[in-house]
């Protein structure tokens, strides 16, 4: 069935539909002593802290045009920040065409919507592989609202918010509304992929993978970075100052830290 936003708005009562985004992205590292391990992990902490993550989750309420109702956040000991940001909206009367066309969303400016009784939230991941020289950082972002928009509108701007080797998203649209008559409605906008969010010149630069349940309104979508450049994943150095032994050895180390990632499970 196609809605348009005519009969979305004709609905009884409050649009009681939950729908969730979960953004996880991963940035890899080669790090070859415990001091570049520790220092790989210090940069993270103060490039992804409490602060900045909290400066990225308000340009996310300003994307979907919430009202921030309350921000609780937390820089860990020894590594990682958490951002938890409660948000509300005002009564829609109408609501934008672009809320419902199943496209990116801005970035980062323009209004798309509207979101009510909702949250989000990141949690930040650092960590390093006991002996094997790999580091990785992982940030999980949630979306959670209810109402007329998609937290999906946030994706574009959450891309570009963060350097990203692997990313896995899920979106989910829980419960039901009713409308004028009183028949259920399960989900009230179109959409057969979290694909068609994410901008062609992204979608080019990643190799992608769909797992959908279509009936159940469940959408996963996994993403790995293309183009491997080593110089990207080297901490304080340089591929020249490798050996070609060396440069073959980090390179499948990294390639495999990053496939087992992608398809989550452990690799030979």
């Amino acid at each position: 069935m196609s809605l348009t936003p005519k009969q979305r708005i004709e609905l009884h009562g409050f649009n009681n539909l939950t729908k969730s985004l979960s953004f996880n992205m991963y940035d890899i590292c080669y790090t070859r002593t415990k001091e570049e391990r520790e220092a790989y992990i210090k940069y993270i902490d103060d490039q992804y802290n409490a602060e900045r993550l909290t400066s990225i989750l308000t340009k996310v309420t300003d994307i979907i045009e919430a009202n921030i109702l309350n921000i609780a956040k937390q820089d860990y000991e020894p590594q990682g920040a958490s951002v938890t940001i409660l948000v509300s909206e005002g009564p829609v009367d109408e609501s934008p065409i672009e809320s419902f066309q199943e496209s990116p969303g801005p970035f980062p400016e323009a209004v798309v919507g509207h979101l009510d009784k909702s949250h989000i939230t990141v949690h930040t991941y650092p960590e390093y592989h006991p002996d094997e020289g790999i580091s990785t950082f992982r940030a999980d972002i949630d979306i959670s609202t209810c109402g007329e928009i998609s937290p999906l509108k946030a994706l574009n701007f959450l891309i570009h918010s963060f350097e990203t080797d692997v990313m896995v998203m899920d979106y989910r649209v829980r419960g039901f509304t009713r409308d004028v008559e009183g028949h259920k409605l399960f989900i009230d906008h179109d959409i057969n992929s979290i694909q068609n969010y994410i901008p062609e010149d992204l979608e080019e630069n990643f190799e992608m993978i769909d797992v959908n349940v279509y009936q159940e309104n469940i959408f996963h979508t996994k993403c790995k970075l293309k183009k491997f450049d080593l110089n990207n994943y080297l901490f304080g150095y340089t591929e020249d100052q490798l050996s070609e032994e060396e440069k073959i050895s980090i390179t499948k180390k990294l390639k495999k830290e990053m496939d087992e990632i992608f398809y989550a499970k452990n690799m030979s």
